[in-house]
């Protein structure tokens, strides 16, 4: 049966009559819909743009498609109904049309060198054979693939490229040839300056970022996916860490007390700006209206440009169309305007995904 909404309609601030047809939505009449929202404020669905169905708590790589779609309901019971998994080590492309799970948009395994990522988690491999291993896994994800640009350099102490500039370039190009987008792991300041130089389509976390570099992807389209509520957790690392590693320790609190002044600087700069938890591992599912909230009160945005970046903004990036004619019915209604009081992002009244009732 369709059904029919009624409400405010988010971003074209009207009162709105929408029809959900199966999986589609459209703006023209149908007869004998039921109607089952008569008000309040309706967006496309959420989108998490980073996350990871394939690695549940304590970094442990997940191994049975069960476990992966329990953590993806979470998301959905949340407003999230649809979703980027930026790397996993399980393929699961099955688990990307699943009626009751959120639409997934998949970055293939991580890419990393031997022993310098979450153990059991990447694709470990040389420089030489990162270009390869780059196509390999566009053709094995859905439309992304995950490289890692950085990580703890145990022999220096500190932060630290994981591959050299001309190797990225060669999987950048080789992920683009088979068809991908290219999302890159980075906190340091030195490798985010050439991962971006190298064309790399998002830049996740992004901590080391310069804002002279802000213009720069401003101007290639690059997009930031800033993880905040990961990024909240560097004091909790740098304790862990400080022991063997007093650098590395100083430099991820460093990083994370100039991280919200950078995000708002990007806004301003004209990067896309993308919600994303990094959800799997050390975060858990569900907390994409913290990432929102954290956006807004730690870095300044605007809770409409909030809601862009988390719903019909992100949507578009990721080419799961929103609530268009044609589009797909997927809708998130909420009781009071998220545009003057955001945390009502909590609190979702009604939820339809794929054109079904969840709530």
């Amino acid at each position: 049966m369709a059904l029919h909404l009624r409400g405010v309609l988010l971003p074209d601030d009207q009162v709105r009559d929408v029809w959900l047809v199966g999986d589609r939505v459209t703006f023209q009449p149908v007869r004998d819909a039921q109607t089952v929202v008569a008000g309040g404020y309706l967006i496309p669905g959420l989108v998490d743009a980073h996350c990871h169905l394939g690695i549940a708590r304590g970094a442990v790589p997940v191994t049975d498609l069960d476990t992966a779609r329990a953590l993806a309901r979470i998301d959905r019971d949340a407003g999230v109904l649809a979703m980027r998994d930026a790397g996993s080590p399980l393929h699961y492309p099955q688990l990307e049309d699943e009626p009751d799970l959120p639409r997934l948009v998949r970055a293939g395994r991580h890419l990393a060198p031997p022993k310098r990522y979450l153990r059991g988690v990447a694709q470990e491999v040389s420089a030489a054979e990162l270009p390869a291993a780059a196509a390999e896994q566009a053709r094995l994800g859905g439309g992304w693939i995950k490289l890692v640009g950085d990580w703890i350099d145990r022999g220096a102490g500190d932060l630290g490229p994981t591959f050299d500039e001309a190797s990225v370039a060669a999987a950048v190009d080789a992920a683009h040839a088979a068809g991908a987008r290219v999302a890159v792991h980075t906190f340091s300041e030195q490798a985010v300056e050439f991962l971006v130089r190298c064309g790399v389509d998002s830049v996740e976390h992004g901590t080391g970022l310069s804002e002279g570099l802000l213009d720069e992807m401003a101007r290639r389209g690059t997009a930031l996916v800033p993880t905040m509520v990961n990024v909240a957790t560097f004091d909790d690392i740098a304790a862990q860490a400080e022991p063997k590693f007093p650098s590395y320790a100083e430099h991820m609190r460093r990083l994370k007390q100039n991280f919200p002044r950078l995000v708002g600087a990007a806004v301003d700069a004209g990067v896309p700006v993308y919600v994303g938890t990094d959800a799997g591992g050390g975060i858990d599912h569900g907390l994409a209206a913290e990432e929102m909230l954290l956006l807004h009160e730690q870095a300044g945005m605007a809770p409409t440009d909030v809601l862009a970046a988390a719903s019909w903004r992100a949507r578009e990036w990721l080419g799961v169309p929103g609530l268009v004619e044609g589009g797909l019915a997927d809708v998130v209604v909420y009781d009071r305007d998220p545009r003057t009081d955001l945390t009502v992002v909590r609190e979702p009244s009604r939820i339809v995904l794929r054109g079904r009732i969840l709530r």
